[in-house]
């Protein structure tokens, strides 16, 4: 008979080296000094060591929201070491985004916006300061602004139009579409072209790279709340981190290296795409925020917030209107008798179209009501001790803002929370740009979103194109309430599984 089997050294050591840490913070939390009678926002009670971590789970966004409805909409929270404040209603959220937004203007850096996002540069996981400053105007100002977005238009019809026609072959078929693979690839098409001037490029799996980038910065990586398990890499984050960072890297530099050839054989080359325009940046010696655009590994982070930002965001905004129409057939309808009214039965929809469509307004709005595309805001931190509604948060805390529960908050949403209903926001002068803090699937304040007005755009076309083009059924022997609507949780909240339909085509000629 073989012997049993004995635990390695490391793990030995790991156990031995947790055990000691524990007794040891145990016997601190009862030398602890009594607090200064400063009220903290309530919460349940913490684990030594691990705080509340144990109380996340699979789905933080669900858990976080049970737990509101017991401790309120300013919960306190301790993530092993972190501190940490969980806001979860309207009210509070404007506390902390617009009232006091400037003490919650920065990012806490973890170790995979450090590995990728070249020591947070960029613009979305930087620390606020003069350089993030520099950076968000650069985005408003130059790379993202109303003529810029109008500029692309004539990239998105043409992407639509290709998408259009491949889905016309499969409905002559009578083929079960793979909904998730044709949005996923008309969108990655019209982000290349915008961002990169080209069509999909063999050499490199960008869409891999970006999907693995934003799993691992949305993941939970235990090392973030116990710095002290960093080392020993138990969840093998560290070498994922390395590779993926390796490969941004070259893809990155390959990049660029081709756009900078390219404008020194054509000086005069007129902007074609954003990376045109980013390395085009005016350059002034006697501004050192400007100089930064010029540093390597900065344009590196710029155009990886860029690319991440359009492609998997609008792609997952997407899908989940899609899935909601399909599983409430009276939404579907009405929305294409809107399509059919305003655009005709002959004509493809022109973004020129969109802004007529109220209806579709609402869908869109009530689906990121629903299914925000990410549930939890990025986190903020506090950059010093501060007292909101009567609470006292300390400097370096982290701020959680669950706009999933913020889109189901009973109070706000009257009728049944759960319910797809668009026509809730008939007459309703809720918008979702960050001002009316009910609805802010783009965060709000100083840290919204800049490319909000993009990606608006490209998810109502592509709804519009598609529904106004097609009728959608599921496939044979599924119901709309057999429809699968699991969630899979990460830096955003994307459907668990692909969504498949069956379309036919019914415009006229």
């Amino acid at each position: 008979m073989l012997p049993p089997l004995l635990p390695s050294p490391l793990f030995l050591f790991f156990a031995a080296f947790l055990f000691f840490t524990l007794s040891l913070l145990l016997l601190l939390s009862h030398l602890k000094p009594a607090r200064d009678g400063r009220k903290q926002p309530p919460g349940p009670p913490a684990w030594p060591l691990i705080g509340h971590l144990h109380l996340l789970r699979t789905l933080p966004h669900r858990s976080l929201h049970s737990l509101a409805k017991q401790y309120g909409p300013i919960m306190s929270l301790q993530l092993g070491q972190v501190p940490a404040v969980v806001v979860s209603s309207p009210e509070a959220a404007e506390l902390f985004l617009k009232t006091h937004d400037v003490v919650f203007a920065s990012r806490p850096k973890t170790q995979a916006s450090e590995f990728l996002c070249y020591g947070s540069k960029g613009m979305v996981f930087s620390e606020y300061g003069p350089y993030w400053r520099y950076m968000r105007k650069l985005c408003t100002l130059q790379l993202l602004t109303a003529s810029k977005v109008e500029m692309f238009r004539p990239i998105r019809r043409e992407e639509l139009e290709e998408a259009v026609e491949s889905i016309k072959i499969s409905a002559a078929a009578h083929e079960v579409v793979d909904v998730s693979e044709k949005v996923g690839e008309v969108i990655e098409d019209m982000t290349y072209r915008m961002m990169l001037g080209r069509k999909r490029d063999d050499r490199f799996d960008v869409k891999g790279i970006v999907q693995e980038t934003l799993s691992l910065v949305g993941a939970f990586n235990i090392a973030d709340f116990l710095p002290f398990l960093r080392p020993f890499d138990i969840q093998g984050f560290t070498k994922r981190l390395e590779k993926n960072s390796k490969e941004i890297d070259e893809m990155l530099e390959t990049i660029i290296k081709e756009h900078e050839e390219a404008q020194a054989v054509l000086q005069k080359r007129e902007h074609k795409d954003i990376m045109d325009i980013l390395l085009s940046c005016p350059q002034d010696s006697h501004d050192d925020e400007q100089n930064l655009v010029k540093d390597r590994n900065n344009i590196k982070a710029i155009l990886l917030d860029l690319i991440a930002a359009s492609m998997d965001t609008s792609v997952t905004v997407n899908l989940w209107v899609f899935s909601e129409l399909l599983k409430n057939p009276r939404v579907m309808k009405k929305l294409q008798h809107e399509l059919e009214n305003l655009v005709g039965k002959s004509n493809l929809v022109d973004e020129v179209d969109l802004p007529r469509l109220t209806y579709l307004d609402m869908v869109i709005k009530e689906t990121l009501r629903l299914h925000p595309v990410a549930p939890l805001l990025l986190p903020r931190v506090s950059t010093k001790d501060i007292t909101i509604n009567g609470y006292y948060i300390s400097n370096k805390s982290r701020v959680i803002v669950n706009v999933w529960a913020i889109g189901r908050d009973p109070k706000i949403w009257l009728n049944d929370v759960e319910a797809f209903y668009p026509e809730r926001f008939m007459n309703s002068s809720v918008d979702l740009r960050g001002k009316d803090f009910q609805l802010i699937p783009f965060g709000s304040g100083r840290r919204g979103c800049p490319g909000m007005q993009l990606g608006l755009i490209t998810v109502k076309l592509v709804i519009a194109q598609l529904m106004h083009c097609f009728n959608w059924e599921l496939p044979h022997g599924v119901s709309p309430d057999e429809l699968d609507m699991t969630e899979k949780f990460g830096l955003l909240i994307p459907r668990a599984n692909r969504l498949l339909a069956l379309p036919s085509y019914c415009l006229t000629a």
